[in-house]
C-alpha cells in the first residue's frame, strides 16, 4: 500500500463502524473507487454478532460494492487463508482473500 500511495494511488481503510476509522464501504457510489482493500478482522464482528447475524452484517456491509461490482480484497496471514475463506463463505463473488506479499499485485490488478 506505501507503493502504491507513493506513486499517488488514492487509499483509504475501510471502516467497521466499531472503532471510527475508515470509511465505511456501505455507502461508497459508482466510480469513487476501483478496489476495496481493508484487514479480515474490520469485517468480522465480535463473537456475539458473528454467530447470530454474521452474514446480514457482511452483507449490509458489501452492499455498494456488490451493486457496483467493487472488488474487495481482504488481508489475511497465508496460515489463515483458508478458514478466512470459510467464515466469509463462497457466496461473495466479489470478495477476495489475499496475502500481504500479494496485495499489491491484486490491487493493480483493478485499478
Amino acid at each position: 500500500m506505501s507503493m502504491l500511495a507513493a506513486e499517488g494511488v488514492e487509499t483509504l481503510p475501510v471502516s467497521n463502524t466499531m472503532d471510527g476509522h475508515g470509511k465505511p464501504i456501505n455507502h461508497l457510489t459508482k466510480g469513487e473507487v476501483n478496489v476495496v482493500v481493508g484487514y479480515l478482522h474490520k469485517v468480522i464482528p465480535n463473537e456475539q454478532a458473528r454467530t447470530s447475524m454474521f452474514e446480514l452484517m457482511l452483507d449490509n456491509m458489501l452492499v455498494a460494492c456488490k451493486a457496483y461490482n467493487i472488488p474487495v480484497l481482504l488481508v489475511a496471514p497465508s496460515e489463515v487463508q483458508e478458514k478466512a475463506k470459510r467464515l466469509l463463505g463462497e457466496t461473495r463473488s466479489n470478495v477476495y482473500v489475499v496475502t500481504p506479499g500479494e496485495l499489491e499485485a491484486k490491487i493493480r490488478k483493478y485499478l
